[in-house]
């Protein structure tokens, strides 16, 4: 079991640069299946989602190979076969190959896909959107087989505007028959990633970021080079690391126009920024107001920021409140907060914070990604010797940590116990 150790109350001062996007790159690769030649995705960042995936594709007989940042994928020589749970309950990205295969094959056949246990996430919008393009849907044991003679556009109208079904809906809809329409989709960047990557293909995609996207279905996807979007949840995260122990720091290689929500929030509490075309300088600043934030779809406050920032608002002089809309059980950070000397309760779907608070080292668990994401923060900030465990949920999300922390004058370790 590994763990991670973190000596906090250092200051943090040089550049952290942000690594591809995560939410895209688990979309990417399984989308790079419908190529009918050869797909190069440059700027993929080295997690363990992205093993994860990779595997999958090997099982699949796809030819992958990768060199430092980029990733070249072939399915010239791919079998559709069955995805075991041994390779979908990995991680939830799983689920795209669902709609990859559905799209190319006319035909899927995986488990119910793993991934952090946030609250309910089901997949009946995915499942409803490929219906609707003519696939029938079976689920023996939670083993899914998709299949359909042939694919239709459709209209699709999304009750929720949900990212992965939105997304999963293009892949399956690239190579159907006529044109699709959705309706309330998802306008999250990672979105805009895909369809662009789509296009790069020869797909024929438009509205990707609106809440109208049109797919006219296309027959033949071929090769070429994409580039994955700077991770904004991980620029997010490192930006707070930055309000809370930056004498600056700057973090490179962002688009600030991705987490417009959060600078807001932040120059809102006192936060000193500098916000360049694509960076962030962020400096500590000696005290902050309290506020109230409340997750949203984007371009809302990011679900995936919410536990990051909590842990920034214990600075804050007064009361803060954090409202939660998008997961259910996206709290477990608050016990652990607690146990570091947080003034932190939850009622409902609320988190009330009383501060500021002196955090000091203890032990505790990084229940999933985000929340994990939030124990370092907290550990950088607490005085003493923060111990983190189940570490494996952060690595999932986030590129050499260790080595961006450590690099900026972070003392954090990882241990093998």
């Amino acid at each position: 079991m590994k763990i991670m150790e973190i000596s906090g109350g250092k200051e943090l001062s040089g550049t952290i640069r942000i690594s591809g996007a995560k939410n895209a790159t688990v979309a990417l690769i399984p989308a790079a299946i419908l190529t009918d030649e050869e797909a190069t995705i440059c700027n993929i960042p080295e997690i363990t989602d992205t093993d994860a995936l990779c595997d999958i594709l090997k099982a699949l007989n796809v030819k992958v190979s990768r060199a430092s940042e980029s990733i070249v994928i072939n399915p010239q020589e791919m079998q559709d076969i069955e995805i075991t749970e041994k390779f979908s309950k990995k991680l939830r990205a799983s689920y795209y190959f669902m709609g990859a295969l559905l799209g190319k094959y006319k035909k899927a056949v995986m488990y119910f896909p793993g991934g952090c246990s946030i609250g309910a996430r089901p997949i009946d919008l995915h499942l409803k959107g490929f219906e609707a393009l003519g696939a029938k849907v079976t689920n023996e044991k939670n083993k899914y087989i998709v299949e359909a003679e042939e694919l239709k556009g459709a209209n699709i109208y999304l009750d929720i505007a949900s990212v992965g079904a939105t997304i999963n809906i293009m892949l399956a809809a690239v190579k159907a028959k006529g044109t699709t329409i959705i309706d309330n989709a998802a306008k999250e960047p990672e979105i805009v990633n895909v369809a662009t990557f789509l296009n790069n293909m020869g797909a024929k995609i438009t509205g990707a970021g609106t809440s109208t996207i049109k797919i006219e279905g296309v027959d033949y996807l071929h090769r070429c080079f994409h580039e994955v979007i700077p991770d904004r949840i991980e620029a997010g995260t490192y930006i707070i690391i930055g309000a809370l122990c930056g004498t600056p720091l700057k973090i490179d290689n962002v688009i600030p126009e991705h987490i417009d929500s959060l600078l807001s929030k932040l120059e809102e509490i006192g936060v000193d920024l500098e916000i360049g075309a694509d960076y962030v300088i962020v400096s500590k600043a000696n005290s902050y107001k309290p506020t109230t934030i409340k997750t949203a779809v984007y371009p809302g406050f990011p679900t995936d920021l919410q536990q990051p920032f909590t842990v920034l608002l214990t600075q804050s002089n007064g009361k803060s409140k954090v409202v939660e809309t998008i997961f259910e059980n996206r709290f477990m950070h608050i016990p652990y907060l607690k146990e570091l000397g947080a003034d932190v309760t939850v009622k409902n779907q609320t988190v009330t914070i009383i501060g500021p608070s002196t955090l000091k080292g203890s032990n505790v668990v990084a229940t999933d990604l985000r929340a994990g994401a939030s124990m370092v923060v907290a550990g950088l900030l607490a005085e003493g010797t923060t111990t983190i465990t189940n570490i494996e949920h952060i690595l999932r999300g986030y590129e050499q940590i260790v080595e961006k922390l450590t690099g900026v004058g972070a003392k954090i370790t990882i241990k093998e116990i």
